[in-house]
């Protein structure tokens, strides 16, 4: 089954008064190259979630995103009364001895920014709230496992059009190279006849040297190489689970075999041919990057 790299995935979970959400995307990348953001409550789970996004995701450049909202209207701080009152106390026996006038408001406004006068509550983490987590965490990342599905049946689609117009290109080649060979021995024979006499020539050694000539330039070999090359490729789109980087090296072969049909053609159908084979090869190679 293809899967694209690319793709957007969110899960939602609740917890008491508190709503956990998980937002996770990703690109294409050669390994697991993964960033989260999430409340620093959460920090001692980050291990267990990239475990968990690997496990799913296998590769891919991923940033997830975890926020946490509540309902109830709880900062966590709280205002340490004997502190600020002794605070107060200080502050206006100073204020008295140095013959100053400060009311009480202002007063408060100063004392209440001293050290210790607020106390921060210290949240602790409930496992309970570790299994919502892990549960938003789990269907965002299962829903960007779905959209990858998806993204993959088109790049599917897109890819094996472009295999097969790569075939149908080289099945055109056969009826130009039957002019092919008369027109390579004709400009050889040309050539000869302007270097040498004629009658010096040994005809039979000619031909024999024009079959090892011909024989080099032939191009039946790169066109069923090519031909076995595309059949694998499709093979392996249909039945493997993750076959991007397979699909990556079958494409170079393909390459291989277009390149040297291109240097062996001597014809100028068939070097249209390579360079229209070119580019539905390269459009290959890039849709590749993209399947996981």
């Amino acid at each position: 089954m293809i899967k694209s790299m690319t793709g957007f995935g969110k899960g939602v979970a609740e917890f008491g008064a508190k709503k956990i959400t998980v937002e996770v995307k990703s690109l294409n990348s050669k390994q697991m190259d993964m960033s989260v953001r999430m409340p620093s409550l959460y920090k001692e789970k980050e291990l267990e979630i990239r475990n968990l996004a690997k496990s799913i995701l296998d590769r891919g450049k991923v940033d997830m995103y975890i926020s946490v909202e509540t309902t109830v209207v709880d900062s966590g701080t709280t205002i340490n009364v004997p502190v600020v009152a002794n605070y107060i106390e200080q502050m206006r026996a100073m204020n008295k001895q140095l013959g100053l006038e400060i009311d009480d408001a202002s007063l408060i406004q100063t004392v209440i920014r001293f050290p210790d006068s607020l106390s921060q509550k210290i949240e602790e983490f409930d496992e309970a709230e570790y299994d919502a987590l892990m549960k938003a965490v789990n269907d965002a990342l299962l829903a960007l496992d779905t959209y990858r599905i998806n993204e993959g049946q088109v790049l599917k689609s897109d890819i094996l059009t472009h295999v097969g117009n790569i075939e149908a290109l080289s099945a055109q080649i056969p009826q130009f190279e039957a002019e092919r060979v008369p027109q390579i021995k004709q400009k050889l024979s040309e050539r000869l006849n302007e270097w040498l006499d004629p009658k010096m020539v040994d005809q039979n050694r000619l031909e024999q040297e024009l079959i090892y000539y011909l024989e080099k330039l032939d191009i039946n070999e790169e066109k069923v190489r090519l031909a076995n090359h595309c059949n694998y490729f499709r093979e392996t789109v249909d039945n493997e689970e993750a076959p991007g980087r397979k699909l990556g090296f079958i494409a170079q072969e393909m390459g291989r075999e277009i390149n040297t049909t291109g240097s062996k053609a001597n014809e100028a159908n068939i070097q249209k041919i390579v360079v229209r084979m070119k580019d539905e090869l390269e459009k290959i190679k890039e849709q590749s990057l993209n399947i996981l």
